[in-house]
């Protein structure tokens, strides 16, 4: 009866009025196509976020793939990556195993040392590298396995398999200070890594180094169509994982299929440009709310919320969570994954003042760093656009450090750091300045974290907008 009666309906036979509740085949179709686009971007923000970095690497480098891309200076503004560290000197290495493993041979801290990462094409790490890593700070010869590698790996290694054929390395070189010497040190240790095929590991070719300093590297998130582009390629380059394959049937109406050639037309590019524009709205607004702070009363954040955290440390292993909105959040912010989170470094994040505003590149603000930052090596705080999460475009500097070059100290031992558009009178080593068109957001990083921060004996305060002059 069921079936007749179906039948009945879609042959029209039982007049139009029983089907009249029916939307428009080409406006359902639009609303389908721009919501998958939604969620598709919410997905995929990791796995794009990544394949971003990669294109503008090759497109703007001569690295290519297993090869090194380095940043010799700290990072300044032209280093368009998501949240890049400013108090740092960067090298990475995005791995490909299609054609067998490849090696990460990183040197002993002596004379340098890495906080550094080594994550898959969904930036889930695989290990953490340095002396809070696999490696303990003796160095080590890290082994990138494909999919599904079932040969015996060779001692002396320290084996990671990987679910996806690609990643990346990253390997931030920590710095004494900003004097040009230690500058000139750290660059020297990071390039004693070597990056290499497992095959040729008693050969092995020297590995090639591209500087990118002084390169306008954008690999901001593009909310429009392209957003898809880098999506499609990531399809087509990676195996699904188990998880994912709820996804398969909703990319393939975006176009979106592994084996065929993405070719959408102007009206699915329209949907796709709302879609990820909606995206873009959804993720904000969710970044807006807040994560839930690491003091109560004060408005710091971890930078990764608790749930996506612990996921991501486990392997997605729970099968009853997978906090898909939480990583399309955090990957909206940064790049890459710390297997052993608060170890070699921690991060706390701000988009609001004291009072609750929003911060306005327009006003003056004030943060009081306590005295005793728990910390084995350094302390940072660093703005960034609000908008893009990456350094504020044309300023020359971004952030004040424990290792910041002139910054004075109060009586007690804390250190007060000044936003805003013009430095106040001698206090300019202690001060970053803001666009006043611009609203931005800060990051505070505490390198070599310890017990008084977790245990909140030591807590970083609200930032106070100051009154206008």
């Amino acid at each position: 009866m069921k079936r007749c009666l179906a039948v009945l309906l879609l042959s029209g036979l039982l007049g139009t009025s029983a089907v009249a509740q029916a939307p428009p085949a080409d406006g359902f179709e639009k609303r389908l196509l721009e919501g998958r686009a939604t969620e598709a971007v919410i997905w995929g923000m990791p796995a794009v976020n990544a394949d971003l970095m990669l294109q503008e690497m090759l497109d703007k480098t001569s690295a290519k793939q297993n090869d090194v891309v380095f940043w010799s200076r700290p990072a300044d503004w032209k280093n368009q990556t998501l949240t890049p560290n400013p108090d740092s000197i960067y090298f990475m290495s995005f791995w490909n195993v299609k054609d067998g493993p490849i090696v990460i041979e990183v040197p002993p801290a002596t004379g340098g040392s890495f906080a550094g990462n080594i994550v898959n094409a969904w930036q889930m790490p695989l290990e953490d590298v340095g002396p809070e890593g696999a490696d303990a700070g003796k160095g080590g010869k890290y082994l990138i396995l494909p999919p599904g590698y079932s040969e015996k790996v060779p001692e002396g290694y320290i084996a990671l398999p990987s679910d996806t054929f690609t990643g990346f390395a990253l390997l931030r070189s920590n710095l004494a200070s900003h004097g040009e010497a230690d500058i000139a040190k750290s660059v020297a240790y990071g390039k004693q890594v070597k990056v290499y095929p497992l095959a040729k590991a008693d050969n092995p070719s020297p590995t090639h180094f591209a500087d990118a300093s002084g390169t306008l590297f954008d690999s901001t998130i593009r909310y429009d169509a392209s957003f898809f582009r880098n999506l499609d390629r990531v399809v087509q380059t990676e195996p699904w994982l188990q998880r994912d394959r709820a996804m398969i049937d909703p990319l393939r109406t975006l176009g979106i299929e592994k084996g065929k050639a993405y070719q959408p037309d102007a009206k699915a590019e329209a949907a796709l440009d709302v879609g990820a524009r909606d995206a873009q709205a959804w993720l904000s607004a969710q970044y807006d709310a807040g994560f839930p702070v690491i003091n109560e009363g004060i408005r710091w954040f971890p930078a990764a919320r608790a749930d996506f955290a612990k996921a991501v440390q486990n392997g997605y292993a729970d099968p009853d969570t997978y906090p898909v909105d939480a990583r399309g959040v955090t990957y909206t912010l940064g790049f890459t994954g710390i297997k052993r989170l608060g170890t070699a470094q921690f991060y706390l994040m701000t988009n609001k003042d004291k009072d609750g505003n929003a911060f306005d590149g327009a006003a003056s603000y004030r943060l009081t760093v306590p005295a005793d930052a728990p910390v084995k090596q350094y302390w940072s705080v660093t703005v960034y656009d609000r908008e893009t999460h990456a350094l504020v475009r044309n300023l020359d500097r971004a952030s004040v450090a424990s290792i910041t070059n002139g910054v004075t100290h109060n009586a007690d031992g804390s250190v007060e750091v000044y936003f805003g558009p013009k430095a106040p009178a001698g206090r300019e080593a202690n001060w970053v300045p803001t666009d006043p068109n611009r609203q931005f957001e800060l990051l505070f990083r505490l390198y070599g974290p310890e017990k008084p921060l977790f245990d909140k004996t030591w807590k970083l305060p609200d930032v106070e907008k100051l009154a206008a002059p």
